[in-house]
């Protein structure tokens, strides 16, 4: 392979898929454009009734290798308009109340979108010795309207969902800065496995199920249904982690990685040495830099949910160090983009038919 894996096809889809919004529990129209650049490169598709897309080689193969990333990101909800006309919200997913004043929002209608903004009280006229930080309680959506019956309208109701609005950027040429790329980053790469091995003529004895699931942000869901339907043998996720070199992360506990380093590979219960252990001897092998990380209970992705299913599924974890993540300006490396790419194609190749990760074979 060339240094860069990424060509111009590749870019212009990512770009277009983090900007198209895909709140979790609405992912289909991000799963719609997901499934159409994959297509070229797999079989066929399995998707399920919440809206996870498989793209499948190999399908009629007994042997089942997943290569999985999650299409979801947060999000809030209407949860009541005041007679006045004013939003107040609940969360969908990990959704940070402190971002929000001053930022523009999508309310999602069967109507389209109506816009709004999350109104806060200007400087002037807040009470400086009792400042409010923002919380659930006191954060607001302005739509413009007067009052209630004005915002319902406009096709409003409880239960609307709100996403932000901010789109793709590149940083000072190899950083790239959107919301939502936890993770749909994940989705990306995964995808850039499936074209590679269709380009590189790479042909497997086993199955490979290249899987979007939905839903992780609220619980690992999606994972949870669609491991039950693939009865893998093997589950390699991928999901982003925290660069922790930015203020106000402390490394004794959260540990260190950095954008720029390479990918992370996971140290947790849930994380099946042998097979971790092929990701890091083909990462040395194929001098691609990683870093490391400990989880002392989950590792908190979908990760769990593979591991937990069907028996035990051999699984382990490749993650993309992020920067201010579940914020609109999410950043990451381009290096590690494509060294977590690399890493996964790698270690599928890796991989034998009917191999076992038993510890006691």
């Amino acid at each position: 392979m060339s240094k860069s894996i990424l060509n111009e096809k590749s870019l212009d889809f990512l770009e277009t898929y983090l900007n198209n919004a895909a709140p979790t529990g609405y992912e289909w129209e991000g799963q719609k454009i997901w499934m159409e650049y994959l297509k070229p490169y797999v079989d066929t598709f399995i998707t399920d009734n919440y809206g996870t897309a498989v793209g499948v080689i190999n399908p009629d193969a007994k042997y089942k290798v997943v290569i999985e990333g999650h299409a979801d990101e947060i999000s809030w909800y209407v949860n009541y308009i005041t007679d006045d006309g004013l939003i107040y919200v609940i969360r969908n997913g990990g959704s940070d109340h402190q971002i929000a004043p001053s930022k523009l929002v999508n309310i999602h209608t069967k109507n389209g979108i109506v816009k709004g903004v999350f109104g806060w009280p200007a400087i002037h006229t807040r009470d400086k010795s009792n400042e409010k930080a923002p919380s659930l309680d006191n954060i607001f959506i302005d739509t413009g309207c007067k009052n209630k019956e004005e915002v319902e309208k406009l096709g409003v109701h409880v239960g609307c969902v709100i996403t932000y609005p901010d789109t793709f950027t590149v940083l000072n040429g190899d950083k790239f800065v959107c919301r939502a790329l936890d993770n749909r980053m994940g989705g990306f790469m995964i995808a850039e496995v499936a074209r590679l091995l269709k380009e590189n003529g790479n042909k497997l004895d086993f199955g490979l199920y290249i899987v979007n699931s939905v839903q992780e942000e609220i619980g690992l869901r999606g994972a949870e249904m669609i491991t039950h339907t693939i009865q893998p043998n093997v589950a390699i996720v991928t999901d982003v982690t925290h660069d922790t070199t930015t203020p106000m992360i402390e490394k004794k506990t959260n540990g260190h990685a950095a954008i720029g380093e390479g990918p992370v590979i996971s140290y947790a219960p849930a994380i099946q040495q042998k097979l971790r252990d092929l990701i890091i001897d083909t990462a040395e092998e194929k001098k691609i830099p990683f870093q490391r990380a400990a989880s002392s209970r989950a590792t908190g992705t979908d990760t769990d949910a593979f591991a937990y299913s069907n028996g035990g599924v051999p699984s382990a974890l490749i993650s993309l160090p992020l920067r201010y993540m579940h914020t609109t300006v999410e950043m990451v490396h381009r290096d590690d983009v494509e060294n977590v790419i690399k890493m996964i194609y790698e270690s599928v190749l890796k991989i034998k038919d009917g191999q076992s990760f038993s510890y006691f074979d």
